[in-house]
């Protein structure tokens, strides 16, 4: 999971701030390096193709890799050939081109964490998905700073190319890692088989349909609709307290990010030179030591216990926020809070993802896991984009005090989820992720 993680953090950035860089370097418009952020969508909306990373097996290569590694070497296969066309590509004469060549890295990179995601999930039962998303994000942090410093240093050393088709190689980490590690010894299709026969019989019976049609009707059904119907039948009216706690967990935390590094440079008065260093380094290091003690915690106390102390921990370093604005700038005092905010990210993502693994069904593991991710981060980055009214109309210390309030819904909502630990057992899927008996196959 290591290496995995860096492999979907290395093109993160290529097509965003490092990718930003690039341009403006070259010279192209700042209007037209507004269009490129448009490349992000992707990320926010893999859940529609989802379904397809789940039902449909590749030629060839699942044979030879099984379900989950086949679709994450050919999404890596179309990162490394994205950021190596970016390398060659003149962003100045070609605007257009570069852009097609950043969708095609986007696209496979979102494709590559849906998989991935599925990948972890699947690998190993639910007491041990906390430290693999610890170890997971620890991979991808250190791609961040590849692909963003890494990259910077290659461009201003060699060149923009050089750099590009350097990060083209390092897609080979997680290539290698594919041919290395072994498929999950899954039944992925075992209640999305049986919806699809059902449609089947149904849409061959009532619209007359030639079997081949009536055959394709159940598989789309099957891949698009099995993964909603299969968690509201699951959980019956504790989806919606479910969705809600995912959509709800992670605002305060987004939303105060939004107004971070205003808040440093302009109302705080610190350097460009001294934020890059606190929030950069001391920040590196604190997620991934409070990733590393979410991890632990959560396999030492439970998972929903950790997911209540993040939720805390989370709007309690808001309001540290808070104090630090009623003080003359110091930077030992903004490490310490970018510190202990840094930590308790890193403890309550550790503890969300490794909730939300622990709810996926093995029949729809790429689809449902796409849609709590997708969800988790939409509604904070909504309210983030009127950071600036709040901040403008009343004040950083108000936008804080704020921030730290929309954490309270999260810490309600995980005490509700505490109190219905034992219901939420009874139906957890986890039981599903046993490896098929009757047709002892890595991909069946």
């Amino acid at each position: 999971m290591l290496f995995l993680g860096f492999s979907a953090g290395l093109p993160f950035l290529l097509v965003f701030s490092t990718l930003n860089a690039r341009l403006a370097d070259v010279g192209v418009e700042t209007a037209t390096i507004g269009f490129f952020s448009w490349l992000g969508i992707t990320y926010s909306i893999k859940v529609f193709w989802a379904p397809v990373v789940d039902r449909l097996k590749l030629p060839l290569l699942d044979r030879l890799l099984g379900k989950r590694r086949s679709w994450i070497i050919f999404a890596q296969a179309g990162i490394a050939t994205g950021l190596y066309l970016m390398a060659h590509v003149d962003a100045t004469a070609a605007p257009e081109m570069m852009a097609l060549c950043g969708l095609l890295v986007a696209f496979s990179s979102a494709t590559q964490d849906v998989a991935i995601d599925a990948y972890r999930i699947e690998i190993a039962e639910e007491r041990l998905q906390a430290a693999l998303a610890a170890t997971y994000i620890f991979g991808y942090r250190l791609a961040l700073l590849v692909a963003g410093a890494g990259a910077l240093y290659l461009a201003e050393f060699w060149s923009w190319q050089v750099s590009y088709e350097v990060m083209a190689a390092l897609v080979g980490v997680g290539a290698l890692t594919v041919l290395i590690v072994r498929e999950p010894s899954v039944n992925h299709f075992a209640a999305a088989q049986d919806i699809a026969h059902k449609i089947e019989q149904e849409a061959a019976k009532r619209t007359h349909l030639n079997p081949r049609l009536a055959r394709l009707v159940g598989w789309f059904y099957a891949a698009v609709a099995g993964p909603f119907l299969d968690f509201f039948r699951r959980y019956k009216e504790l989806a919606l307290v479910i969705l809600l706690m995912v959509a709800v967990y992670r605002i305060s935390d987004i939303a105060m990010g939004v107004m971070a590094n205003p808040f440093y440079l302009d109302f705080m008065g610190f350097s460009k030179t001294q934020v890059a260093d606190v929030t950069k380094i001391f920040g590196f290091f604190m997620t991934i030591a409070g990733s590393l003690v979410g991890g632990v915690m959560v396999v030492r106390y439970g998972v929903r216990r950790i997911l209540l102390l993040g939720a805390i921990m989370t709007a309690a370093t808001n309001l540290l926020f808070v104090v630090l604005a009623q003080y003359p700038p110091n930077i030992i005092t903004l490490a310490a809070v970018v510190s202990a905010d840094n930590l308790s990210g890193g403890i309550a993502n550790v503890a969300l993802i490794a909730w939300l693994s622990s709810m996926t069904s093995a029949s729809f593991t790429a689809t449902q896991y796409a849609l709590f991710s997708s969800l988790m981060t939409l509604p904070g980055k909504f309210l983030g984009g009127f950071s600036g009214i709040v901040v403008a109309g009343f004040g950083y210390a108000e936008f804080f005090l704020v921030s730290a309030v929309m954490g309270i819904p999260a810490v309600l909502l995980a005490i509700f989820m505490i109190r219905n630990g034992h219901r939420l057992d009874a139906l957890a899927p986890r039981n599903e992720l046993k490896p098929d008996a009757e047709s002892g196959s890595r991909s069946d």
